[in-house]
């Protein structure tokens, strides 16, 4: 995974040392080429033992591996992802604004899947198929995914519903067992109302599949497996629409491989859009 990536996923739960490092090697990659550790924390404004905490939050042993990545995450670096960092702003024409939001979704698509392994969306699958029901949760603007996908796993024949509100959904968790399964999108994964439902879940013995923005959180240690989502700078302030665009392209790779791993789905799905479009 680009140190990069990583980087940017982790952002919004970073310490103010952690964010100028952040920011920093983000901003000035290039120079970290012929840095040391200390000349590091003295270009960053931060102490030496904070870029060694920092490149062991990004999971490597100290600062030359952290130095080594970087320099491979600047090689792998596209023009298209620097493009992708300019902002949107209100003297830009909607020709300008449909260009640069194009930009940013396929660079937030792109690392999206550099934050998730075959392994994980492996796992993921295994949890959905050996599921007997299913319900889907997430609150605020992410519901809209939740509903994307309850109605994808409906037209294959799985028994799944959306949450329509905390209460509901708690009742409905009351009913489940050891061979179904919670899943949750959220977009922080510390939402006190998604967390006590996914506790109830585990308690009745089901398992939970979390849908989440990477980086350490309550929901991301409960879960028994998990997809992570970019949680990056919108073209609006709490407008949610690249982050929802992560969710949506992890809710379609899982859909297109359920539908293509089982012959029985592929059918119960064609026969779905022949009776949708039957209504048309």
């Amino acid at each position: 995974m680009s140190t990069f990536v990583k980087i940017k996923a982790l952002r919004p739960s970073l310490s103010n040392s952690e964010a100028k490092l952040a920011d920093f090697t983000l901003m000035f990659g290039e120079k970290i080429r012929g840095l040391s550790s200390i000349e590091l924390a003295k270009e960053a404004g931060v102490s030496q033992s904070s870029v060694v905490k920092f490149a062991q939050k990004l999971g490597y042993k100290g600062f030359p591996a952290f130095k080594i990545a970087v320099v491979d995450a600047l090689n792998e670096r596209t023009e298209q992802h620097i493009e992708a960092n300019e902002l949107i702003t209100s003297s830009d024409s909607l020709e300008s604004i449909a260009d640069k939001l194009q930009i940013k979704q396929q660079n937030v698509i792109a690392e999206t899947r550099k934050l998730n392994t075959a392994k994980q969306f492996e796992n993921a699958l295994q949890l959905i198929k050996g599921a007997k029901k299913v319900i889907v949760c997430a609150i605020g603007s992410t519901f809209t995914m939740a509903q994307d996908l309850t109605w994808k796993l409906q037209k294959l024949g799985i028994p799944a519903i959306a949450q329509v509100d905390e209460i509901s959904a708690s009742s409905y968790i009351a009913t489940m067992g050891k061979d179904d399964l919670i899943i949750v999108i959220s977009n922080t994964g510390s939402s006190k109302s998604l967390i006590t439902l996914v506790n109830q879940a585990i308690d009745n013995g089901s398992k939970c599949l979390a849908i989440s923005r990477y980086g350490n959180s309550e929901l991301i240690n409960l879960a028994d497996s998990n997809l992570f989502s970019i949680d990056e700078e919108q073209p609006f302030k709490h407008s949610g629409i690249l982050t929802r665009c992560s969710q949506s392209y992890l809710i379609d790779v899982l859909y297109i491989a359920l539908t293509h791993s089982n012959l029985h789905w592929q059918k119960r799905a064609e026969k779905a859009n022949k009776n949708m479009q039957a209504l048309r």
